[in-house]
């Protein structure tokens, strides 16, 4: 019987920790499917709080990322450097990064030159500033009859720019003045009267010349007052203005704003044939 009594007292003695803990106030208690002890790792606490949660969403205590966040604002921590370098702060960058873009367009795209003399009136006229494509012959495009360009003409014409209109490209045979008193190109007279300065004949000086490849014949417009290519017929090159010597084409009057207009390619030269016979 003490065995027996010792035994009871040992099974009374021994309590788990629920046990020990009490009742579970918080409510009734329900007995649910047994689960394996392992497969706890695989429950998360809800979408985006575990490591298995669905793409797109981020863990609760991640920062969320945008221009006001901290990673947002480091994006931009090296202007905030540059800025309290430069004097002036972030309105002296802003301004060099303008004046940068400007140089930077009118190196490459659109350069504005101003008309220094009367030989292209009555289009042109003295002080004008016009705007140069200078893509215009980029990318293949070569000029073309009638064209208003700017050039470089050093070492043909002066160490300056040159504003003048093309009226032959390589291979053309161009004479003044035929039997009407006009200019032909390639055996076809052209009718220069909507730009020809008032008053003004084709050209006061007779030339006969076959244009080399790779060169323009050019004139300007008010003929009686224009240095141009006649003028050079004897010299170096024989007034004729290399290709890769133009700068681009002037396409707009850009001032003064009264005068804003673009200067499109008369169809003068639209019936010229090209040297081998097609139109040019």
């Amino acid at each position: 019987m003490d065995t027996e009594a010792q035994h009871v007292e040992r099974d009374r003695s021994f309590r788990t920790p629920e046990a020990e803990a009490g009742p579970d106030d918080s409510g009734p208690v329900t007995a649910g499917p047994e689960q394996d002890p392992g497969s706890a790792e695989t429950i998360s606490d809800g979408p985006g709080t575990g490591s298995d949660a669905p793409e797109g969403f981020s863990e609760a205590s991640e920062e969320p990322s945008g221009p006001g966040t901290r990673e947002g604002r480091s994006r931009f921590s090296w202007v905030d450097r540059v800025a309290d370098w430069v004097p002036g702060g972030r309105i002296t960058l802003t301004a060099l990064v303008c004046l940068l873009f400007l140089l930077l367009f009118s190196t490459f795209v659109l350069q504005p030159f101003q008309i220094p003399s009367g030989s292209m009136e009555s289009r042109l006229r003295i002080g004008d500033r016009v705007l140069v494509n200078k893509l215009a012959y980029r990318f293949g495009s070569e000029p073309q009859r009638g064209d208003v360009v700017v050039f470089d003409g050093t070492g043909r014409f002066g160490d300056a720019d040159y504003v003048k209109r093309v009226v032959g490209v390589g291979g053309d045979h161009v004479v003044c003045c035929d039997r009407e008193g006009k200019l032909e190109v390639n055996g076809r007279s052209v009718d220069e009267s909507a730009f020809l300065y008032p008053g003004d004949s084709p050209s006061d000086v007779p030339f006969d010349v076959v244009v080399p490849d790779g060169t323009l014949f050019v004139l300007g417009d008010h003929r009686s007052a224009s240095s141009d290519s006649r003028d050079h017929l004897g010299s170096p090159g024989g007034g004729m203005i290399p290709v890769d010597r133009v700068i681009g084409r002037a396409d707009w009057i850009a001032w003064p704003l009264g005068r804003w207009t673009g200067i499109d390619r008369p169809d003068a030269y639209a019936r010229v044939p090209a040297p081998g016979g097609a139109h040019g």
